[in-house]
């Protein structure tokens, strides 16, 4: 029996058959290899990198692959060896891995792999891991390793001191990058999560613990009361919150001078986040009522 192909082709039934048959154990096989345990390589140029199944022409149900719950770490280096040895590494213990050769190609792939874990190299050219850090924090809470050839005292203070969870030094031995890399996750799954409100499209961060803004990837250190202020708005946006309910929060009172006090506060923390960017107002006075966060680019 001949039978015609997608293709337009003709091929004999038996043949066909041999074709199904030999696709499915493939596909099998590759879906319990990701089942029992090992990573998966999620970076560009899938014909190469993902399993031959996912290259056929009949669709597939991405879901038997992609499992939402892996762990994925984004491996950020200017040398594809580096690349593809740390990819080796997780891979083999169970991680999804995804490379960038430059901290622009990083940035532009956080959206769609949403690493659990950034390994971010420090010498790169154009945009290096330090100012990659700072553009990446604009948008992002995800922990980062700092991974440097340079092993001076100096930079690894500097950046254990601007926010990188840890710092490791080229060359580096492989059991040691995965226990760092677990001691990271393992502190990032403790914190609570609540400790950390993020606004993506304005680029603006709380953290609850340190009571500091990070507003367009510049960090701003409040005082309490105008943390206390920005705080509230935060976790009630983008709704309105009326003077009183601002005043009874913060100081217990609904009084003419604890919505002067307000006003003020209000005043000191335009004026922080203005000289970062004063091309918009993301604290809205609505007259008589109250004030709310714009999280959105209006």
């Amino acid at each position: 029996m001949l039978l015609i192909q997608m293709d337009g082709s003709m091929c004999r039934w038996q043949d066909h058959l041999s074709w199904r048959k030999a696709t499915i154990e493939e596909g099998g096989r590759e879906r319990r290899a990701v089942e029992g345990g090992k990573g998966m390589d999620i970076s560009t140029e899938p014909t190469r990198e993902l399993p031959s199944v996912l290259t056929r022409t009949a669709g597939i149900d991405l879901d038997q692959f992609m499992d939402k719950d892996r762990r994925r770490i984004l491996i950020v280096d200017d040398e594809p060896e580096t690349i593809t040895l740390i990819k080796h590494l997780f891979i083999k213990r169970g991680f999804d891995v995804a490379g960038a050769m430059s901290g622009k190609e990083a940035l532009s792939r956080l959206t769609d792999i949403n690493p659990s874990l950034v390994l971010l190299d420090i010498m790169m050219p154009e945009m290096d891991g330090w100012q990659a850090y700072e553009n990446l924090r604009a948008v992002s809470t995800v922990p980062v390793i700092a991974i440097s050839a340079v092993d001076q005292t100096e930079s690894i203070v500097h950046a254990l001191q601007i926010g990188f969870d840890d710092y490791i030094t080229k060359p580096f031995n492989a059991e040691e990058v995965a226990a760092r890399a677990n001691n990271v996750l393992r502190r990032a799954t403790q914190k609570n999560t609540v400790n950390r409100i993020g606004f993506t499209e304005i680029q603006l961060i709380l953290d609850l613990e340190t009571q500091e803004i990070f507003y367009r990837g510049k960090r701003i250190q409040l005082t309490g009361k105008m943390f206390e202020v920005l705080a509230l708005l935060a976790r009630n946006a983008p709704h309105l919150v009326s003077y009183d309910e601002m005043t009874k929060n913060i100081w217990n009172e609904t009084s003419a001078p604890a919505r002067n006090q307000l006003k003020y506060l209000v005043y000191l923390l335009r004026q922080e986040m203005n000289e970062v960017d004063d091309t918009c107002e993301i604290i809205k006075n609505i007259d008589r009522l109250g004030y709310k966060l714009i999280t959105t680019n209006e």
